[in-house]
């Protein structure tokens, strides 16, 4: 598939901005299974300060700073994608989970050290009982590491409601686990918190997916939205990703910006800004399938 996507950040200030400072990660990473064709940032007004960095994680960052009186702010990453059909492995083919989590603690292989990092809680993901107590029943002794990811995956699905007003940003592990409601952040980061828990590694991807229009209705300019999802490290195979909002493998119409330990590492726009009062927030983002 090949796509366009629009990403619009905008702010609008009820007094002016004397400064104002972001770092976005709006750009596509290019990955086995996608290709980036091209890439663009733009800005009203235009940034006095404009860095590009590769981070930790091996994500593309930029870092910008207006620093003239603004009323507005707005940025629109542009970016032009190819993505392939990703191989599905066979679930129960994979190791006994068991088997992954002592591979994880040995790490004798390069891929496994690189992967121990994610075993642990991070900041929006702690670890706990009854994260714990969530994920034992999709992992019985000797379960497929894969086939348990794929039955959590399941039950994610069908045991919580999407509800855009139930959560934010800040909403704990504990918080969606005890409501049952959220959104793909939250059931990403449940997912991961239930996989740490066992000793597996767990990353937090996010980016969008392309939306469908019901049955004779055209779809929408500007009526998707950045997503999130989950990746499971398994050995002699790699990193398999799977959206537990949506209870699929991720496929050739999930785009990916960017990964870390979770939302906080990979928020697309996340800054400070100095005065500017009362403010309002608005995103925009188009995904729209090309040829």
């Amino acid at each position: 598939m090949k796509y366009r996507i629009t990403h619009t950040t905008a702010y609008h200030y009820s007094e002016p901005a004397s400064l104002s400072q972001n770092e976005l990660f709006l750009t596509p990473r290019t990955t086995n299974h996608q290709q980036v064709i091209n890439s663009r940032l733009t800005f009203e007004p235009e940034p006095q300060y404009l860095h590009r960095r590769i981070d930790y994680f091996g994500n593309i960052a930029h870092v910008f700073m207006v620093q003239q009186p603004h009323g507005e702010l707005a940025l629109t990453a542009t970016n032009t994608v190819q993505t392939n059909p990703s191989f599905i492995q066979n679930s129960a083919a994979t190791l006994p989970w068991e088997n992954v989590v002592q591979r994880l603690v040995t790490h004798r292989q390069p891929e496994e050290l690189e992967a121990s990092q994610f075993v642990f809680a991070s900041p929006l993901i702690a670890i706990n009982p009854a994260v714990l107590a969530y994920a034992r029943p999709s992992f019985p002794s000797g379960t497929p590491v894969l086939a348990g990811a794929v039955d959590l995956m399941r039950r994610i699905f069908t045991e919580f409601t999407y509800d855009k007003s139930a959560s934010t940003v800040d909403t704990s592990v504990a918080q969606v686990l005890a409501s049952r409601k959220g959104v793909c952040q939250d059931f990403s980061h449940l997912a991961i918190a239930c996989l740490r828990s066992l000793g597996l590694a767990a990353r937090y991807v996010s980016g969008y997916l392309e939306t469908q229009p019901p049955p004779g209705t055209p779809k929408m300019v500007g009526a998707d939205a950045s997503h999130a999802w989950v990746s499971v490290f398994v050995p002699e195979v790699g990193w398999i990703d799977f959206d537990p909002t949506n209870n699929m493998f991720v496929g050739e119409s999930h785009i990916t910006l960017a990964w870390g330990r979770d939302y906080s590492d990979v928020a697309p726009v996340k800054g400070v800004v100095m005065g500017g009062g009362v403010h309002t927030l608005s995103v925009v983002v188009d995904v729209a399938r090309l040829g």
